[in-house]
C-alpha cells in the first residue's frame, strides 16, 4: 500500500470498517454512499501520477477482496445504487464530452471561461458524484491506464447489469435518448451536412437522422403507456439501434465525401457532433433493453469516457486536437494519395523514379547556379532575399509541372501513405504489419533512388555549368577564398550545416502540410466548378477551356502553394542573418550538392586534400539525411495523430521490421527481382 494516498485521519475509512465487519452500508444514505466510493476508489488510485501504471494490480486486488468478502461486495452493490437512483444522469449522459456548442469558437470561449470559473454543479447532479470521486486532475490516466477487461470484471462482480432494469434509471435513459435523437435530428438536417448526403436519403422520408427520432419518440409512448409490453419495447429498442447503424453508415460516407471533396472546420466540428451523439445513444439503448444482458464492455467505455471527459473538459488543447485532428486527416489523406506515386514496387517503376529525378536533378543545377550569379548582384538583404525565393520557387514549380522528381519533396507525402496502412477507419480487424515493414522498405529504396537521380545529375551538372561559366566569362564564378568559404559551409563539423538541414527538414514539413491544406481547400470550394459557371470568363472562353483551367488550378494549387511557400522559405533563411543578426540558415541536399561541385571547380581539385572530400561527402549525405529523417519523422507524426493512432499498440512491429530488414536488407536499397515479389505478400 505504499504507492496509496493517505487518507484524511478525522474521517473513518468506510473500506478498512467493512472489511473489519463493522460497518454495513444502506443503500438510500446518498451522502453515506459517495463517502464509501470516495474511500473505494482511493485504494485503487497511485500515491502519485508517475505510478499509475500500478493502478491495474490495485482493481485486481480489490476485485479478490470483493469476491471473497460478501460484505464489502454488498457494501460496493449499496453505494453504486445510491448514487444512481439519487442523482440526476441526465446531465452526465447527455453534456460529458459532448459538443453542446454551435461551432468551434463558441467552444472554445465556454473552455476559456471554464477555465477561469468553473461551472457551478449541484449535488444531485451525478457529474457532481463523478468529479467528487475522482477528484484529482490526472485521475482520468490511471483510470484509462486499467486494461478494459479488469473494469469489465469489476462490473459484472458488483451485478452492475441488474440496476439498468430499475425503473427510475430507465426512466433517465429514455429522456437522456430523446435529448439526443432530437439534437441528432437536427444537426442531420444541417445544409452544410445535407450536401455531402447520397441522394437516395436527403429527402426526410429517407434520412436516418430523422427516422431515428420518429423510433425514439415510439419508445418514449409504449415505455409510459405499456411499461409491461417487453416484447414490443424490445423490438423498438432493436430497430432504433439499427437506425442508429444506419445513422453511422450515412455519416461515414459522409466523412468519405469529405475525403474526395474537401472539408471545412465547421462541417468537421457537426460531424463529431453527430459521431459522439450516435455513439452515445447506442450505449444508453444498450442499457435500456430489457432482456437483462447489458453490453457491460459499452458501459466500461462510457464510464472512463466519463472520467476523461470531467478530467479535460477545460482543456484548449483537447479541443484543438480533436476538432482539427478531422482536418488534418483529410490533409493527410490528400498526401497520403499523392504519397502513393512516391513508393516503387518494382524494378521498372524503381528505375523511372531515378530517371524523373535525374531530370529534377538538371533544374536543380539552374536553381544552385543562378542563385551564385543573384548572390554577385549589389542589392540590399532583403531585396536579395526576395531574388533567391523567386529563383528557388520558379525552380520547384518547374519540378512540379514537368513531372519531374526532388527527392526531400517525397517524405512529407510518403509518410501520410505509410500511417494509412494502420487506419482503423480503412481496414478490418488488426492492421498487417508484416506488409507495413514491406511499405517502408519500398518508401526507404524509393527516397535512395530519388537521391541517387538527383545527385549524379546535380554534382556533375553544376560542375559543367561553372566550367562554362568560366570559358565564356573568363573567370570563375567562384574561386579563392569564395569558393572554400562555399565548402566549408557544407561541412559536417566546420560549421552548422547539419542542423540547418534539419531547419530545412521543418520547412518542408510545414510545406507539406500547406500543400495537402490547399489542395483540400480547392475540393472543397469547389474551385473547378465555380470557375466554370464565372459569369465574366463564361463570355471570354469556351466551356471546354474553363473547365481544363479550373482542373488545373484545383488540381495544382496545392503542389504550386507548397512549391512557392518553400522556395521564399529557403530564399528568405540566407538573410535572416542578415536583416535580424540571428544565425539561422537552411541546407537541401541538392542545393549543397551543386554548391560543393562549383566550389571544388572554384578551388581545384589539385588544392583541395582527398580527405577533406571524404568529409564534403559525409556532409552531403549528413544533410540529406536530416533532410529526409526530419521532414518524414514530423510528417508520419501528423499523420498518426490525425488518425488516432499510437504506434505503442503495435509494440511488435519494429521486431517485424527488424526480421525483415535482416531477411532482405537489400530491399531497403534496392527493388527485388521480379521472380522475388511474392515473398512482399503475406
Amino acid at each position: 500500500m505504499a504507492l496509496l494516498k493517505k487518507k484524511d485521519k478525522k474521517r473513518k475509512d468506510l473500506i478498512e470498517a467493512t472489511l473489519l465487519e463493522d460497518y454495513k452500508l444502506d443503500f438510500l444514505d446518498e451522502e453515506a454512499g459517495l463517502e464509501f466510493l470516495v474511500d473505494f476508489f482511493q485504494r485503487i488510485r497511485p500515491i502519485r501520477l508517475k505510478y499509475f501504471y500500478h493502478s491495474d494490480e490495485l482493481l485486481i486486488d480489490m476485485n479478490k477482496q470483493l469476491v471473497d468478502n460478501q460484505l464489502l461486495l454488498s457494501n460496493v452493490r449499496s453505494a453504486f445504487l445510491s448514487q444512481l437512483l439519487n442523482t440526476n444522469l441526465v446531465p452526465a449522459l447527455t453534456e460529458s464530452g459532448l459538443y453542446q456548442s454551435q461551432g468551434f469558437g463558441q467552444e472554445f470561449t465556454k473552455r476559456m471561461t471554464y477555465k477561469l470559473l468553473p461551472p457551478l454543479q449541484e449535488k444531485g447532479d451525478f457529474l457532481y458524484v463523478l468529479n467528487h470521486i475522482f477528484y484529482n486532475k490526472g485521475d482520468y490516466l490511471w483510470v484509462q491506464n486499467i486494461p478494459r477487461q479488469i473494469w469489465i470484471n469489476f462490473f459484472e462482480i458488483i451485478g452492475f447489469k441488474g440496476s439498468s432494469n430499475n425503473a427510475s434509471v430507465t426512466k433517465q435513459l429514455l429522456k437522456s435518448t430523446l435529448i439526443l435523437s432530437y439534437r441528432v435530428a437536427n444537426l442531420g438536417l444541417d445544409k452544410e451536412l445535407v450536401n455531402y448526403l447520397d441522394e437516395n436519403v436527403k429527402g426526410n422520408r429517407n434520412n436516418p437522422f430523422v427516422l431515428q427520432n420518429l423510433i425514439s419518440v415510439q419508445l418514449e409512448t409504449v415505455l409510459k403507456e405499456e411499461p409491461s409490453n417487453v416484447k414490443k419495447i424490445n423490438d423498438l429498442l432493436k430497430d432504433l439501434e439499427d437506425m442508429l447503424l444506419a445513422s453511422i453508415s450515412c455519416l461515414q460516407d459522409v466523412q468519405k465525401n469529405q475525403s474526395e471533396n474537401g472539408a471545412s472546420v465547421s462541417l468537421t466540428f457537426t460531424t463529431f457532433r453527430l459521431e459522439s451523439f450516435l455513439d452515445r445513444m447506442r450505449i444508453l439503448v444498450d442499457s435500456m433493453n430489457q432482456d437483462e444482458h447489458l453490453d457491460t464492455g459499452k458501459f466500461v467505455d462510457l464510464f472512463r469516457l466519463l472520467v476523461r471527459n470531467e478530467k479535460r473538459k477545460s482543456s484548449i488543447r483537447e479541443l484543438f486536437s480533436q476538432t482539427l485532428g478531422y482536418v488534418a486527416y483529410q490533409i493527410a489523406e490528400h498526401k497520403g494519395t499523392k504519397g502513393g506515386k512516391y513508393i516503387t514496387t518494382t524494378a521498372k517503376a524503381w528505375w523511372k523514379m531515378i530517371y524523373t529525378a535525374a531530370w529534377g536533378g538538371v533544374i536543380i543545377c539552374f536553381i544552385a547556379f543562378f542563385k551564385l550569379l543573384l548572390h554577385l548582384l549589389n542589392i540590399p538583404p532583403f531585396w536579395q532575399g526576395i531574388a533567391y525565393s523567386i529563383n528557388y520557387s520558379v525552380g520547384f514549380v518547374a519540378i512540379e509541372e514537368t513531372h519531374s522528381t526532388l527527392a526531400t519533396k517525397q517524405p512529407a507525402f510518403t509518410a501520410s501513405a505509410v500511417a494509412s496502412s494502420l487506419d482503423s477507419k480503412k481496414n478490418v480487424g488488426n492492421p498487417n504489419l508484416y506488409q507495413l515493414a514491406v511499405t517502408v522498405a519500398r518508401v526507404m529504396r524509393s527516397q535512395n533512388a530519388s537521391f541517387i537521380g538527383n545527385l549524379m545529375i546535380v554534382i556533375p551538372g553544376s560542375y559543367l555549368l561553372a566550367f562554362l561559366y568560366d570559358k565564356i566569362k573568363g573567370h570563375k564564378i567562384l574561386e579563392g577564398v569564395h569558393a572554400l568559404d562555399t565548402l566549408q559551409d557544407q561541412h559536417p563539423w566546420h560549421s552548422f550545416s547539419l542542423l540547418y538541414a534539419c531547419n530545412a527538414g521543418v520547412f518542408l514539413f510545414l510545406t507539406g502540410l500547406l500543400a495537402g491544406y490547399v489542395g483540400n481547400k480547392m475540393k472543397y470550394e469547389h474551385v473547378a466548378k465555380r470557375i466554370v459557371q464565372h459569369p465574366i470568363l463564361s463570355l471570354t472562353m469556351s466551356k471546354t477551356r474553363l473547365e481544363k483551367l479550373g482542373n488545373y488550378i484545383e488540381h495544382h494549387s496545392g503542389a504550386m502553394a507548397g512549391n512557392i511557400a518553400f522556395g521564399f522559405l529557403m530564399g528568405m533563411s540566407s538573410v535572416v542573418t542578415q536583416i535580424f543578426g540571428i544565425n539561422f540558415d537552411v541546407r537541401h541536399v541538392t542545393i549543397a550538392s551543386a554548391n560543393v561541385a562549383i566550389g571544388c571547380y572554384g578551388l581545384g581539385f589539385e588544392n583541395i586534400q582527398p580527405r577533406f572530400l571524404w568529409e564534403l561527402a559525409l556532409g552531403i549525405f549528413g544533410i540529406g539525411f536530416f533532410n529526409f529523417a526530419i521532414s518524414f519523422s514530423l510528417a508520419f507524426y501528423v499523420a498518426l495523430r490525425s488518425r488516432g493512432i499510437k504506434m505503442r499498440e503495435y509494440p511488435e512491429f519494429i521486431k517485424i521490421l527488424w526480421h525483415y530488414f535482416r531477411k532482405h536488407p537489400l530491399r531497403f536499397l534496392f527493388p527485388p527481382k521480379e521472380s522475388s515479389l511474392a515473398t512482399d505478400k503475406q
